[in-house]
């Protein structure tokens, strides 16, 4: 085709035109589909009007963090539990089928263990801790320790009996509708536990405190669920913790916080051996993690009077 011949340059012209005309419509249809989708084509144009589809923006997906081992996948601030409706019974306040509350792995073992299990696993322990005097240097068959195996096994498995013990029974029926929508503070709650990486004690007081939705907990009942999980093998950071979920999942609140001082032993009378440090820690839920009020509140009621 010659450019010099009129016809030629006539179907060039039409060509072109066509092409035109075809970008015409896919740019519209672009357009278009960017603004039924809540998407302007200039998203900072402020001339766009604000009430408009360009001002819709899709909300950002919340990133979900796993649980550690204990505890249900947490949102973004606190952990997400479904919400029970009042007056509704539960078989059971912790995601466990026994009532324990997160059980270590051999927890069924020793909690549904018959008379003769349990004569047998005393008797094995007191051996262990024959063979262990005798390793330190000492004489197990003299006087003063020749007992000392079976009374440390017994006095182990009392400092050791939240393992047995089943979390809805602590708890029981003592969960009360109460319109009351203030904080209740349980504060100096004395408690001893075991260190899980020395098996030494370490002791302290912890506080708990919730904002009721609508049902209350037993006064008593929350010194029971921090003795419970205090006579476990233990850290101090999982044991504030654990605390503040149980309380959270049996009467489902607006907000729990936990304080818990304490002194460990095994930082004191060995290791570092420095006596009279004192470690802190805290767990915030719900309300108490969002409201800095709230949260300034609790803390200096938990303060007072110290």
């Amino acid at each position: 085709m010659s450019l010099d011949d009129p016809a030629g340059q006539h179907r060039l012209s039409a060509s072109l035109e066509k092409l035109k005309m075809v970008q015409d419509e896919g740019s519209s249809s672009s357009s278009s589909g960017q603004i039924l989708n809540g998407h302007d084509a200039h998203p900072h144009d402020e001339s766009a009007p604000a009430d408009g589809p360009s001002s819709q923006r899709p909300l950002a997906t919340p990133r979900i963090l796993e649980g550690l081992g204990f505890r249900a996948p947490s949102g973004i601030s606190t952990p997400q539990y479904s919400s029970r409706p009042v007056g509704k019974a539960a078989t059971s306040p912790l995601p466990d089928a026994n009532g324990l509350g997160w059980p270590a792995k051999s927890t069924h073992l020793r909690l549904n263990a018959t008379s003769e299990e349990r004569a047998e696993r005393e008797k094995k322990m007191a051996s262990a801790v024959r063979t262990i005097l005798e390793c330190i240097g000492e004489d197990p068959d003299r006087e003063g320790l020749l007992k000392t195996p079976d009374r440390y096994a017994k006095a182990l498995l009392w400092m050791t009996r939240g393992y047995e013990e089943r979390l809805a029974d602590i708890i029981n029926d003592a969960v009360f509708e109460e319109d009351h929508d203030e904080m209740v503070i349980v504060r100096d709650i004395e408690i001893s536990s075991l260190c899980e990486h020395h098996l030494v004690p370490f002791t302290g007081k912890i506080a708990i405190a919730y904002v009721p939705n609508k049902l209350v907990l037993g006064l008593s009942k929350l010194a029971r669920i921090a003795e419970v999980f205090s006579r476990r093998l233990q850290v101090q950071e999982r044991l504030t913790k654990q605390v503040a979920l149980a309380v959270q999942e049996a009467i489902h609140p607006r907000g729990v916080a936990v304080v818990m001082e304490a002194t460990h032993m095994c930082m004191t009378m060995r290791g570092v051996q420095k006596p009279g440090a004192i470690t802190v820690t805290s767990c915030m839920l719900g309300c108490f993690r969002t409201q800095q009020k709230t949260r300034e509140e609790f803390l200096t009621l938990v303060k007072g009077g110290r």
